[in-house]
Order: structure tokens, then sequence, then C-alpha cells
């Protein structure tokens, strides 16, 4: 970071355009499914060995797609199993094929990374398609991310708006911070700073970081919003607080430069060494 004259300030752009989503362990309307959701948390939490509890052996045995699922991201994220991206794969590619729509999400993801598998964007955009058509939010989410990026498909800024409020208005966080993204850009869509700086706000407090460094360049910049240093220290110290680099910098410039908080040069570079 480089310091101008004492009176300006340098800031960061924002960051978020096009978050991937992955879908974890979830509970369904289904009573299998449900007993398999729950078995999973409770042999996470216990930290159990390697081995399967009974329980969710025999919904696997079965071919439980939750079970199948659950299975797959616990190889996937090394959870109570030791880490196996390709065992993930064949999880979620059993689940997939029953039409469970976290397992074509996930499946998808993987291949968009390549991880347990040959990276194919057309592959994963098949994935995300199938259960987007289901309604499920994550993977409109990510069917956003390929149409605004054009991987897989051709790139086609209004249908991933479109598919991103569709995920939005199901309150998905990452989906709301892309469509800011895309109003504050004005891809897409015409331009509009306050309706970005409303997404924002409405993923920042479901608490995702990206959101609240956004909506706190925002109310730094005065775009959408009135500006309000106090309050874009808020938002920058909230996604500070979680990690988020770009935030930590930030806040270290407000207390730098003592705006919005009182001057404070020792808690400026606290910030910027994190």
């Amino acid at each position: 970071m480089i310091f101008t004259k004492r009176k300006s300030v340098v800031m960061i752009l924002p960051i978020v355009f096009s978050s991937l989503v992955f879908t974890g362990c979830q509970k369904t309307q289904d009573e299998g499914s449900q007993e398999s959701t729950e078995t999973v948390e409770v042999y996470k939490q216990n930290r159990l060995p390697n081995e399967l509890p009974d329980e969710l052996q025999e919904l696997i045995d079965q071919g439980d797609a939750q079970a199948q699922t659950d299975l797959g991201s616990m190889y996937y994220q090394g959870t109570g199993v030791s880490q196996d991206y390709a065992k993930a794969v064949e999880w979620f590619e059993k689940s997939a094929n029953q039409g469970h729509s976290s397992a074509q999400n996930n499946l998808g993801l993987m291949y968009y990374q390549g991880t347990g598998v040959r990276q194919d964007y057309v592959k994963a955009v098949d994935l995300y398609e199938k259960a987007a058509n289901q309604g499920a939010a994550e993977a409109q989410t990510n069917l956003g991310v390929m149409y605004e990026n054009g991987h897989g498909v051709r790139q086609d800024y209004v249908k991933a708006v479109d598919l991103y409020e569709k995920a939005a208005n199901q309150g998905a966080a990452e989906a709301q911070t892309n469509l800011g993204w895309m109003y504050y850009q004005g891809t897409g869509v015409r331009q509009d700073y306050a309706k970005a700086a409303e997404l924002y706000g409405k993923a920042a407090n479901q608490g995702f970081a990206k959101a609240q460094y956004n909506l706190g360049l925002m109310y730094f910049q005065g775009l959408g919003v009135r500006q309000e240093y106090a309050k874009a220290v808020e938002w920058f110290e909230k996604a500070a607080n979680q990690g988020a680099a770009k935030a930590q910098t930030n806040l270290g410039l407000m207390y730098f430069q003592g705006l919005g908080v009182r001057q404070e040069y020792a808690k400026a570079v606290e910030w910027f060494e994190k």
C-alpha cells in the first residue's frame, strides 16, 4: 500500500465479482435424508475414526441420494475421513445421477476446479444447469458466474444477472453480492449504485465478508448511500475480523488518517500487520 499526501487516502477497489458456492450437508424433507444429515453432524462433532457410523452406512447401502451427497462432502472437505477428491467425485456422481441438486452443484464445482477430475467447464455448466433448473440457489449462482465470465458457455451478462437475481431472491448472500457487483459496474443492467448498496447490505447482514467489505467502500465513497466514514469503518471491521485482507488494510488506513475513528497510528499498524 502506498501512502500519498497526508490528507489523501489510498483505498482498494471492490473485490467481489464472482463467488462460487459449494453445498455442504443439508437437511431435506425426506425422512431418510434428514437422518443421514443428522448422523453426519454427530459424526463430525465427535471426530470418529475413518469407519463410517452404521446409520450412515446403511443409508448409503440403500442408495440414499442425500447420504451419498453427505459422504461426498465429507471426502471433499476431509471431515471425519481422509480428504479424497476422487472419492468425493464418485459419491457426488452417484447422487447427481439420481437428480440430487446439491450433488449436481458440487460435482459441477469439481469439474470447474479440476479437482478429482479433469477440468471441464462445459461439464460444469451442464451440471449447474440441472441443479439450477430445480431452483437450487447455489447452482443458480454458480451458473451465473459461468455466464458472467464466458466459461463453458458464450459470455452473456444479461443471463448472468437473471441467474443471480433468482438466487438472490432466495436470500443467497453470494448471489446478492455478485448481483450487487453487476449493478455497481453496470454490467448486464443499468448502473445503479443505490441498488448495488442495497444488495451488498442484504448479504453483509448475513455476515458475508466480501459484501461487508464492498458496503464499506460504498459508505467511504458515498456511492448509493450518504458518505459516512464511521459506517465504512464499521463494515470494514466486520469483514476484517473474518480475515478479509483488503478490509484489514482499509481499516488500517482509516485509523492512520483518523477517518470515522480517532486517529491511532498503533491501531493502524496493528491492522496493516494482520
